[in-house]
């Protein structure tokens, strides 16, 4: 490893996007936090199955500090079986409105690569932001998510830095060509990469990434990378995370996606504090 690997980002790119109006401020960064509303996500605590679960997470997540609820209603982990769509908008109609009774001015995504889930969220229930783990699999998705007008989070699975580039320069490009604005890249950590070696790798380059001049995020929250790693379960891996959390940070990621919110805001404002001083 050499002197340079761990270069602080202490001038953060000055980003926004347009939420429906609403300028959002990414040039410092701030803290997604995750609301699974799924039987199967691989982080059994992250699972609510009942109106006063999915209430008092919401709760929690506001009142940790996160900015952003992404809202999933179909597992994605890697060998799982994603549910259908009518199960899968069936969770999303019981959870959505409780999260703007709680909260009516949450920004909301929600985490679908179908693009027929995107629209009806988005036209039925408001949703602000719309995150594909798929890379848009779904051909109609890129068509949708622009003629909706919300931003867009774009994942990758390429498992190289090199080809991650290429195929993003060429989804993006595609995205715009459907008059698509506001576009987030997610580097897909635990999606196509060798688990340890190949996620570590990513993480020590993610800043090569900032050539595309469009937001990060970055989605490590207790995934198979740390438990592998350390030899532990996804219940023991908040240290890993909040680790490997604020290496994305020093590497220029501007949104973190997490299970455990407060922690992660406390590693955005060490950060931020460091960056300033």
């Amino acid at each position: 490893m050499n002197e340079e690997t761990f270069t602080l980002q202490n001038k953060p790119a000055s980003y926004t996007i347009n939420v429906k109006g609403r300028l959002m401020d990414l040039s410092r960064p701030c803290v997604m936090g995750i609301l699974n509303v799924t039987p199967d996500s691989f982080y059994a605590n992250s699972r609510m199955q009942t109106a006063d679960a999915i209430r008092n997470r919401v709760k929690q997540i506001v009142d940790e500090g996160a900015k952003i609820i992404d809202v999933g209603a179909c597992s994605t982990r890697p060998g799982g079986n994603p549910a259908g769509e009518e199960e899968e908008m069936k969770r999303l109609e019981m959870a959505l409105p409780i999260v703007r009774e709680v909260y009516p001015d949450a920004v909301i995504s929600v985490d679908t690569f179908r693009a027929s889930v995107a629209r009806r969220a988005v036209e039925e229930y408001g949703v602000d932001i719309i995150n594909d783990v798929e890379e848009g699999s779904d051909r109609d998705m890129f068509r949708t998510v622009a003629g909706l007008g919300v931003p867009y989070i774009l994942m990758s699975k390429a498992a190289s830095l090199h080809d991650m580039l290429v195929d993003l320069s060429r989804e993006v490009q595609e995205l715009r060509s459907f008059g698509q604005k506001d576009i987030i890249l997610d580097p897909g950590f635990g999606f196509g990469k060798e688990p340890v070696a190949g996620n570590l790798t990513l993480m020590n380059e993610m800043e090569k990434l900032l050539v595309m001049e469009l937001p990060i995020l970055v989605g490590i929250s207790r995934k198979r990378m740390i438990h592998q790693l350390l030899g532990i379960t996804p219940q023991e891996s908040l240290n890993g995370t909040t680790v490997l959390n604020t290496i994305a940070l020093m590497k220029g990621a501007a949104i973190l996606r997490v299970h455990d919110v407060r922690q992660a805001v406390e590693a955005v404002k060490i950060y931020e504090t460091m960056i300033r001083s």
